[in-house]
């Protein structure tokens, strides 16, 4: 028992090693521990989200205005994560925009350098997550806020569950360490995050579900089509349309519900 907390604990520190820049204590790469370090990948997103809440509330309670609010939130995820899923969404929009044959598309996604179109998406999704953010209220925020838990949900099943388009990569490593139980805890977490959507509210919540699953199978279709399959990169991509959608969906919920009562 002893050794299955301790492992456990390795997996989780393994997680926020990797998907965060949270400070964590240096523990061995054991495989046994590698197996389950996905099941911790929404953890990392609930310490964003409950940051998120937290800034959100304090810099609201100190009056401080939505402009400047919403530029703290939009450049918290990239604070705490250090912009690891950033830069595979930015290796995607490269290697998409390339419009090259699928091996030259696969090479761009492993090319260091960045190139424009990776520069002008960065700054279009940079500034919708600012305008988002800036008409989020109390009442919305805490489902942007667990739209990073269901994000990372979704993004750790493409990666057990969908298939490759190489056999390296971060993709590759963290669904052959899975052990195949890895996808149903995944699948638990996914209902209890679905859960916390629908008590905060049936509406709203079932919206932000919708568009995270609407954004899911966009994505395998999409890596299917022009990559042959998923890798790391794209798993990052994902999870920035994801969390962009599911903050979009909290933003303007509010309005399309008035409009139609």
């Amino acid at each position: 028992m002893k050794e299955r907390l301790s492992s456990m604990l390795k997996s989780m520190i393994i997680a926020f090693s990797t998907y965060s820049k949270i400070p964590m204590p240096i523990v061995e790469w054991e495989e046994d521990s590698m197996k389950y370090s996905m099941c911790f990948f929404p953890l990392v997103g609930a310490v964003v989200g409950f940051c998120c809440l937290c800034l959100y509330g304090g810099l609201h309670f100190i009056g401080v205005g939505q402009i400047l609010t919403a530029a703290i939130l939009t450049a918290l995820p990239l604070l705490l994560t250090g912009g690891i899923h950033m830069d595979g969404f930015l290796d995607t929009m490269d290697a998409k925009s390339s419009y090259k044959p699928r091996e030259e598309k696969l090479k761009i996604l492993k090319d260091p350098h960045t190139g424009a179109f990776a520069v002008m998406h960065c700054a279009l999704y940079l500034l919708l997550s600012f305008g988002l953010f800036s008409e989020i209220s109390g009442k919305t925020i805490p489902f942007a806020a667990l739209g990073y838990v269901y994000s990372r949900i979704l993004s750790g099943l493409s990666v057990v569950t969908l298939k490759k388009a190489k056999g390296d990569g971060m993709a590759a490593v963290s669904a052959n360490a899975a052990a195949k139980n890895v996808k149903w805890i995944l699948v638990l977490e996914l209902f209890a995050c679905a859960a916390g959507f629908l008590v905060l509210d049936i509406l709203r919540g079932g919206f932000c579900i919708l568009a995270g699953l609407l954004c899911l199978l966009y994505y395998r279709n999409m890596a299917y089509r022009i990559f042959g399959g998923i890798t790391g990169d794209l798993a990052g991509y994902f999870l920035q349309v994801c969390e962009l959608a599911v903050l979009a969906v909290a933003a303007v919920a509010d309005y399309v519900i008035t409009l139609s009562i």
